[in-house]
């Protein structure tokens, strides 16, 4: 019987184990820098079987949250290099997700690290509910610029040079953000995308985007280095997708043919799709599963032994607890995560937390 501490082989990926550590947006970045205090992150964390960076805008105009990094630009490439080291260094495999929050953002954001006052971008011109943080606070959405075809083209190329450039900062891949209401997600949503032309309407023409997008990625870095995650009806950035259960097994059909390294299905909306979706993909199925604390680890690990996924990811569990991997094959206690410091700050909260033995993590 396969188990989640048994090496795996995802494209040209070598995962340690299958247990994987999801992408969580951590706002430590200097300005759209990673810092030393980001490589010492992710090291700590490098014996997860593979490690998925918070999300990297591949544009400027990509930027949503203040302290976020990019991947678009010589000086990005360069301080990216010491954290992919780190990562190498202790063993680990490490995947950039790249992550363009359209209709989510905010021009004080983008106007803050030097880019100017960019209005975010949207499939169509619709309003987001709600409120984005800035550098200022919280603001109000704003009506976001409706892509243009050039544009939308534009957006494509751009994800393409961003994964030329994570390679180039020594990451092992990227994984596509697809979910979460963010860019690809809003093309896909009914409320978000009102399109009339071939980005919009029928299913068919709400998924090309995404399609699109992991196509180009492929062609640029190779198929076996790019990973996509999708998160079906999970009501994220106000998006409403009245015929999820239709567009999902289109979206993954068509993606399959492209035959991406993985597909990293998060559960949050409709898990009864989740058997219906891994039997429409061939290549490996990275599972997030709608549990969460520290109650259902037994039963998440459960998910590789009876193969109802080839690897499985943690989100909250893998920030408290850096020696997650030897926690859970010891089943040994679990510390939560002090959210109050998830966002923003200095060390405290990021690369202070301990191993089970009250040390700090050797790199």
């Amino acid at each position: 019987m396969t188990t989640a501490f048994e090496p795996f082989t995802a494209g040209s990926l070598k995962l340690r184990n299958r247990i994987v550590m999801a992408p969580m947006t951590r706002s430590r970045a200097n300005g759209t820098l990673p810092t030393t205090d980001t490589a010492t992150y992710y090291a700590q964390r490098a014996t997860a079987g593979l490690v998925i960076t918070e999300g990297i805008q591949p544009s400027a105009i990509g930027q949503g949250y203040p302290f976020t990094p990019g991947l678009h630009s010589a000086e990005q490439v360069d301080a990216w290099r010491p954290v992919t080291d780190a990562v190498h260094a202790a063993g680990g495999t490490i995947v950039a997700q790249l992550m363009h929050t359209g209709r989510i953002g905010h021009p004080s954001t983008t106007q803050a690290v030097g880019h100017g006052a960019l209005t975010p971008v949207g499939p169509s011109a619709v309003k987001a509910a709600g409120q984005v943080f800035t550098p200022t606070g919280p603001q109000d959405h704003l009506v976001p610029e409706e892509l243009s075809g050039e544009q939308i083209a534009a957006t494509i190329s751009d994800f393409a040079d961003a994964a030329r450039n994570a390679v180039a900062a020594g990451f092992d891949g990227v994984e596509i953000h697809g979910a979460n209401g963010y860019l690809l997600h809003q093309f896909l949503a009914t409320n978000a995308n009102r399109r009339t032309d071939r980005w919009g309407g029928s299913p068919e023409n709400r998924i090309r985007f995404t399609v699109e997008v992991t196509r180009a990625v492929a062609a640029a870095i190779g198929a076996d280095r790019t990973g996509i995650r999708l998160s079906p009806a999970n009501g994220l950035g106000d998006t409403v997708e009245d015929d999820h259960a239709t567009v999902y097994p289109l979206l993954v059909a068509e993606l399959d043919r492209l035959a991406p390294a993985y597909l990293h299905l998060v559960e949050a909306g409709d898990p009864s799709l989740t058997p219906v979706l891994r039997a429409a993909w061939s290549g490996t199925f990275i599972l997030n599963p709608a549990d969460a604390g520290t109650s259902g680890q037994s039963r998440r690990l459960g998910l590789v032994d009876d193969g109802s996924a080839d690897a499985v990811s943690f989100a909250r569990l893998f920030i408290s607890n850096p020696d997650l991997v030897a926690r859970l094959a010891a089943d040994a206690e679990l510390t939560e995560p002090d959210l109050s410091k998830a966002y923003g700050g200095d060390h405290h909260g990021y690369t202070d937390y301990t191993t089970l033995a009250g040390t700090l993590p050797a790199l």
